[in-house]
This record gives C-alpha cells, sequence and structure tokens, in this order.
C-alpha cells in the first residue's frame, strides 16, 4: 500500500490507537466550558427541584480576622439541617446514600447524616480555569500515563472512567502548602489511639505556575516528620508521585535503624506507614496510584448525600470532641446533596488485591472522590473510604486538608488522618521548595530523634 495516499488525520488516529493514547475534546465541546459547564467541567445549572443550585462563581470571600495557616473558621456556621438520616428513616433516603453510608447508619445507632442546604462553594484561579480550557483539547492518556495536561483539570469533559480518576489525581488544592496534622486509630472497641503526629511538607509541580517547560511529569510531593507518638518520633517519609506510576517513589526513614530506607511497592493494597498498617496506599485521600490492577467503568452521574463544606469539623478546640468511639461526631460533620461521577473498578483476571471490587464517587465541582465503598474476595462490603472537603476562599478552593479516612464495616476498626483541631498550624500557603528539599537525602539529614 502507499502510504502516502492516506490523509495525515486518518494516520494521526491510527497512531493513537496503536499506541493506546485517548485525545481530548474537539475545540467545539470545549467551548462548552464557557457556557453550559462550569470552568472545571461541571453542569453550571441546580437540579430540576433547586436541591442543587446553579454554580454561580463559587465561594472566595475569607472569613474576617483568617490569618494564612491558622484555623479555618466555618462561614456556614449558622447553618441548620434540613433534615437528619438515621437507621428508622434510611428507607426514605436510600437512593441518595451509598452503601457504605447506609451500612454505617445501620452499625452505629450514634452515627446519624446531618443534611444541609448544598452550596456550591468550588472556586479556583483564574489561570486554573485557563489551563483547564487548554487541556480539554490537548490531554490523553497514553495508556495509564496522563500527556500533554499541566496547570487545571485533565479532562473537564472526560470520556471514561481513566479520566475521572486523572480528574481527581490533579484537583486543585494549591501548588505548596504545610500542614501539622494527626491521625488516630479507632479500635473496634472504641478506643482512639494516636498513629501519627507530624508536620507534611506537600507540593504540586503539576500547578507550578509558569513552569510547564520544567515539569517533568512528578505530580504530587510530600515530605513528612513525625513528632509522635514517642516511639515514633523522628521517623520521617518522602514520597515522589509521577504519572508514570512506575517512576512513583517513596523513601521512609526509621529511627531504630537510622538508616533511609526505599519503600519497595508503595501502591495499591501495600498497608502505609502512617495508618500504623490499616490503610493502603490506594485509599490515601479515598483514591490513589495505580489503576492498571482493575477494569474501571463509568457507571454514571447521580446525585448523591457526601461530606461537603465540612469547616464546622475543624471549630473543636479538642480532638476528643470530634472523635467517637466508632466515627466523627455527627454534631461536627455537614452532608450536603451532589451530583457526583460513580465509578466501578473490578479486580482483572490474574490480578490480586484485597479489594476485588471498588465504588467510587467523585464530586462534579471539584473532581475530588469524595466517597468509595469496597468489597473483600467474598463479596462481603469490607470499608466505606471518605474525605471531608472544606472551603478554602484564601486559595481559593474546596477540597480535604488531608482528611480522608475509612471504616472497616466488618472488624469495627476505622481511621481518620488529617485530624488538626489540637494542632496551632493548619493548611498554611508557602512558596514553591526546591526539588532537593523532596529527596531521600534531605529527609535523612533532618529525620532524627
Amino acid at each position: 500500500m502507499n502510504h502516502s495516499t492516506i490523509p495525515a488525520a486518518v494516520l494521526a488516529a491510527a497512531l493513537m490507537v496503536a499506541l493506546g493514547a485517548q485525545a481530548g475534546v474537539t475545540p467545539e465541546e470545549a467551548a462548552r466550558l464557557k457556557t453550559e459547564l462550569t470552568p472545571l467541567g461541571a453542569e453550571r445549572a441546580g437540579n430540576k427541584d433547586g436541591s442543587i443550585p446553579a454554580w454561580t462563581g463559587g465561594y472566595t470571600t475569607a472569613m474576617p480576622g483568617f490569618k494564612n495557616g491558622g484555623r479555618r473558621g466555618d462561614p456556614f456556621a449558622g447553618d441548620k439541617p434540613l433534615y437528619s438520616i438515621n437507621a428508622a428513616n434510611m428507607a426514605q433516603h436510600a437512593e441518595k446514600l451509598t452503601d457504605g453510608t447506609q451500612a454505617l447508619l445501620k452499625k452505629y445507632p450514634s452515627f446519624r447524616v446531618d443534611v444541609y442546604k448544598t452550596l456550591r462553594t468550588a472556586a479556583a484561579p483564574q489561570w486554573v480555569y485557563d489551563n483547564t480550557f487548554k487541556n480539554a483539547t490537548t490531554a490523553r492518556l497514553d495508556g495509564e500515563v496522563l500527556r500533554d495536561a499541566f496547570g487545571g483539570i485533565p479532562f473537564p469533559i472526560p470520556k471514561n472512567a481513566k479520566e475521572v480518576i486523572a480528574n481527581h489525581e490533579m484537583h486543585w488544592r494549591g501548588e505548596a502548602w504545610q500542614t501539622d496534622f494527626r491521625g488516630y486509630l479507632g479500635t473496634a472497641n472504641g478506643q482512639s489511639v494516636l498513629s501519627v503526629e507530624a508536620t507534611g511538607d506537600f507540593q504540586m509541580p503539576y500547578y507550578a505556575q509558569g513552569k510547564e517547560a520544567k515539569y517533568n511529569g512528578e505530580y504530587w510531593m510530600i515530605r513528612m516528620l513525625n513528632s509522635g507518638p514517642p516511639v515514633r518520633a523522628g521517623e520521617a517519609l518522602v514520597g515522589r508521585q509521577n504519572v508514570d506510576q512506575d517512576k512513583t517513589a517513596s523513601w521512609v526513614y526509621l529511627t531504630g535503624q537510622r538508616r533511609v530506607r526505599k519503600l519497595p511497592n508503595a501502591c495499591c493494597d501495600t498497608p502505609t506507614p502512617a495508618s500504623s498498617g490499616v490503610a493502603s496506599f490506594d485509599e490515601v485521600d479515598v483514591l490513589s496510584g495505580r489503576t492498571d490492577r482493575h477494569d474501571w467503568t463509568i457507571v454514571g452521574k447521580r446525585e448523591m448525600l457526601i461530606p461537603y463544606n465540612s469547616n464546622r469539623m475543624h471549630t473543636p478546640e479538642k480532638d476528643s470532641e470530634l472523635l467517637m468511639a466508632n466515627h466523627f461526631n455527627p454534631d461536627h460533620v455537614r452532608w450536603e446533596l451532589h451530583r457526583v461521577w460513580v465509578l466501578e473498578a473490578t479486580l482483572k483476571p490474574g490480578q490480586r488485591h484485597q479489594a476485588t471490587r471498588s465504588r467510587y464517587y467523585v464530586d462534579e465541582d471539584t473532581w475530588v472522590a469524595v466517597l468509595a465503598d469496597r468489597w473483600d474476595a467474598k463479596g462481603q462490603l469490607w470499608k466505606t473510604v471518605w474525605s471531608h472537603p472544606v472551603v478554602m476562599p484564601d486559595l481559593p478552593a474546596t477540597t480535604p486538608q488531608q482528611q480522608w479516612g475509612f471504616n472497616d464495616l466488618i472488624s469495627g476498626a476505622w481511621y481518620a488522618s488529617g485530624v488538626v483541631n489540637e494542632r496551632k498550624q493548619h493548611y498554611r500557603i508557602v512558596p514553591s521548595r526546591a526539588d532537593s528539599h523532596f529527596t531521600a537525602e534531605a529527609m535523612a539529614a533532618e529525620g532524627v530523634r
């Protein structure tokens, strides 16, 4: 065959298929981001009965007296619940509750869902909107690897589940920040055990404004130094997440060994050190890391009750006021009705993972994976995983502050990360750090008891 007679567009399309690449949308489709869709790709209009309002720009007004890094108050503290859901009336609201939320209502009489007025607070800087518009037509997935995207949501008009996952991984949460936080393991008999007390430096080179030419695919970095509990004081961790997961790497510093070790398999259902081994790496922030062990599908978009605008979780001055025996204190948790993308993950033949099936709920406004349910090899509903987005008008953004965790519905244990109530420094915006800050060598120099 004389290839010179084949149109260039046909050759390009064939090449993309051969390489497994999935291209962005057409310019005509992308134009919807300036009309019926928000700049990040959500439906701009409200729903039919008005219980979900139209998006009008998000929430960008900082609270009076707020200082960078300080306790972020609740701008909606005066709101009262529209209604509450417990085990007795759960059936009336079942279609808007995840399986995991329903299981918690059945298992714990003290658990309830207080539903508040829906507030579409999601917002981002204009330059993030501009980059999202550009990404819409250029971003592509080369197998599992994100290409030709930077500084915004990669696929604001997603065509498949993998694109929705990429949006969650790259959701806007700032470029560089530092936070002090605690993590607690809740035991089946109702005790809260401190598993980690740390200062974390976080950075997203993917959102390094004006530095697209230097971006090498490393999109998220962490350097964490433990100050407690005493048995773990001085331990440290560095992680560098890459769009090519084969290049993702993490290192830990262990005080007892006084040396840095590279984690051999920091992905999937491998236990995370910070959670005392009860949470897996792919449960951090509800959903993270490799996706190639499962087959993924979009179930659809649904209206669901999810934790949202959870600033009231930061208002108690004591951790004990927030933590109950088996879950967060419902008095301090805000639930709202939002549209979410629902994704299903099913374990591929020949692959191994403790969760053979999972279902994820990704908020359309922020692309944050807010809830997930996981089933074990016996087909039992095993875990319900969650995060609690807070509104941060100073960024602006609506995103969890490392505030994620899960409930084990079989054992009764649970885990809560990102508890900041007794910490002096919450999310503090900081200047971008040098790449060398997020290295094993730098961690080794600092991580000593």
